[in-house]
Parts: structure tokens; sequence; C-alpha cells
């Protein structure tokens, strides 16, 4: 195999462990996440407001995790910057 071809294969079987695991923990975050809101909201009715506003923000955060590893595994199959060392 030559070089090409071994940047082409390492670079989709990483995108996709990167996709994997990068939607994969945020998705059990944001589950952790809500059902202790929720729990925190049934517990006490007064404090919902804060509660779901600080639920929100800590949900934006977490999905920017996932967001950040789509964003990796388009640059490894689109834009890959290894493919310039190996043809130059």
């Amino acid at each position: 195999m030559d070089s090409m071809t071994i940047i082409g294969m390492t670079s989709i079987i990483v995108a996709g462990f990167t996709i994997s695991i990068g939607s994969i923990a945020p998705a059990l975050g944001e589950g952790k996440a809500v059902s202790q809101a929720l729990a925190s909201m049934a517990q006490q009715p007064d404090e919902s407001n804060t509660i779901s506003r600080t639920l929100f923000v800590g949900l934006a955060m977490i999905e920017s995790t996932a967001i950040y590893c789509f964003v990796v595994t388009m640059i490894l199959l689109f834009a890959n910057p290894f493919w310039n060392l190996v043809a130059g």
C-alpha cells in the first residue's frame, strides 16, 4: 500500500471513532443533566426558573463538545492536512 492509501484509511477510521465517542458521551451527559434538573425541580418548584436557565447553559456547553468532534471529523474527511505532506 502506498502512503496515500494508508492516510486515507487511517483518516476514515479515526473520523469514525471521533464521531461515535464524540456523540455518545455528550448524549449520556445531557441525559444525566436533564434527569438531575427534573429531580431538582420536583424537590424545589420555586427555583425552577433558575434551575432551567442553568440547565440550558449547561446543555449548550455539553453540546459544544459534540459539535467540536463533528468539526474534527469533517476536517479529517474533507480537508485533511496530511494529504499535502504526502503529495508534496
